[in-house]
C-alpha cells in the first residue's frame, strides 16, 4: 500500500480526534511500581505470572520546562510543513525521547523523535542526531503514516511505533502491549499540550 500525496491532517483529524482520545479517556490507566522503583503504565491490569513475563517497559522519565521549548522553532516549522498538530510532534518526541537528542533506545532507535537507521535514511536524514534533521524526518514519517491510514490518528501512532506493516498486517493496533501502551500515552500528552495551548492565550490576556 502506497502512501498518498501530502495532504492536510487537520481536515481528517478534526473528525477523528474527538473519538481517539474519547475512547483512550474512558480506558482505564493502570500504574505499577516494580521492585526496581521503575514505574509501569498501562491500559490493562496485570497479575500473576502473566506480568511477570512480560518485557521491562521504559521507566517514566522526568523532562524540566527548559528541554521541552528548546526546539519550539523546529517542532513549528516541521509541523507547518508536514501539517501534524504541533501538539502532536511535541507528545510524540516527550514518549520517545524525553526530549532527549542524544537518546539510542535498545534497539537503536535515535534522537528527539527515535528513529531506526533504516526510517531515518527512508525520510532523508543525513545525521540522525541533529535535532532539526530528526524533527523533520520523524514529522515527515508522521505525515506518512497519516495519509497511509486516511488521518486515523491511533493507527499512525502505532505505525510509527510498531511499523506500518505491522499495523497493516493486524489491519488494526498491533497486540503488542508495548504499542498499545504507546498509542495511550502519546495521546495523553497530546491532551495535555492542547490544553495548554488553549489555555496560554487567556493567561496572556
Amino acid at each position: 500500500m502506497v502512501p498518498r500525496a501530502f495532504r492536510p491532517l487537520s481536515a481528517c483529524l478534526a473528525a477523528l480526534l474527538c473519538g481517539s482520545l474519547a475512547s483512550a479517556s474512558r480506558a482505564d490507566i493502570y500504574q505499577h511500581e516494580r521492585s526496581d522503583g521503575v514505574i509501569e503504565i498501562s491500559n490493562t491490569q496485570k497479575r500473576g505470572k502473566l506480568a511477570a513475563r512480560e518485557a521491562a517497559p521504559r521507566a517514566v522519565r522526568v523532562v524540566d520546562a527548559k528541554a521541552q521549548s528548546r526546539y519550539d522553532e523546529y517542532i513549528r516549522q516541521a509541523a507547518a510543513l508536514y501539517q501534524i498538530p504541533e501538539e502532536l510532534v511535541r507528545a510524540v518526541i516527550r514518549v520517545e525521547s524525553g526530549f532527549d537528542p542524544r537518546a539510542v533506545s535498545r534497539t537503536n532507535a535515535c534522537g528527539l523523535m527515535q528513529l531506526m537507521p533504516a526510517t531515518a535514511e527512508r525520510m532523508m536524514v543525513a545525521d540522525i542526531f541533529d535535532p532539526r534533521q530528526n524533527i523533520f524526518g520523524g514529522v515527515r514519517y508522521l505525515r506518512v503514516l497519516a495519509n497511509l491510514f486516511n488521518g486515523d490518528l491511533q493507527l499512525t501512532l502505532a505505525g510509527y511505533n510498531a511499523g506500518e506493516n505491522a499495523v497493516i498486517k493486524h489491519a488494526g493496533i498491533p497486540p503488542y502491549a508495548e504499542t498499545r501502551e504507546y498509542v495511550v500515552k502519546v495521546l495523553e500528552h497530546y491532551r495535555k499540550y492542547r490544553d495548554l495551548a488553549v489555555a496560554a492565550p487567556a493567561r496572556a490576556r
